[in-house]
């Protein structure tokens, strides 16, 4: 398979708020925070066209009470992932039979959050460091790939090491 990336597109972080407007709705917890991350987070940054979201929950033990309230506005849980990542719930929305979104949950200060949360700033106000991520990115959409998962892992190195450089100018 072939990973398609599209240049940056000045309406993701509108899509972003309409969709945050939504699952907060949905949620109904004022102690939830919902962001923005990944790819169409990060202006001037090429992306698969799909809004990721992370949704931080004050306490992962309250999960399970909010799958069914993201399957009735339209994502689809994906629970397979879970022995891969057992702190994270993962879910998908599609439109027009293309997926249009992905939410991360996770409880609010983890490891996970703070990760991507960190990856997205840095690249956010280091353009070098941004270009260089871009031009990676368009080098392994070049290649096939047998899953988006196996795309995302030739990734992992380089977001690694950047996660990294925040942390320690954080």
């Amino acid at each position: 398979m072939k990973v398609q990336l599209v240049s940056y597109n000045q309406q993701w972080p509108e899509l972003f708020l309409k969709e945050q407007a939504v699952l907060k709705s949905a949620i109904a917890d004022d102690l939830v925070h919902i962001e923005h991350i990944g790819s169409t987070a990060v202006p001037e940054l090429a992306a698969k066209p799909l809004i990721d979201i992370m949704v931080g929950l004050p306490s992962f033990k309250e999960v399970s009470q909010h799958i069914q309230a993201l399957e009735n506005i339209g994502y689809q849980y994906i629970s397979k992932y879970e022995d891969q990542m057992p702190e994270r719930r993962f879910f998908t929305k599609s439109q027009n039979g293309h997926t249009s979104h992905h939410v991360h949950m996770v409880e609010l200060g983890s490891k996970f959050w703070e990760r991507h949360l960190l990856f997205r700033d840095y690249l956010r106000t280091h353009e070098v460091t941004r270009k260089q991520y871009q031009d990676l990115k368009l080098e392994l959409s070049k290649k096939d790939w047998n899953t988006g998962n196996d795309y995302a892992q030739a990734k992992n190195e380089f977001i690694r090491a950047i996660e990294a450089k925040a942390m320690g100018s954080s």
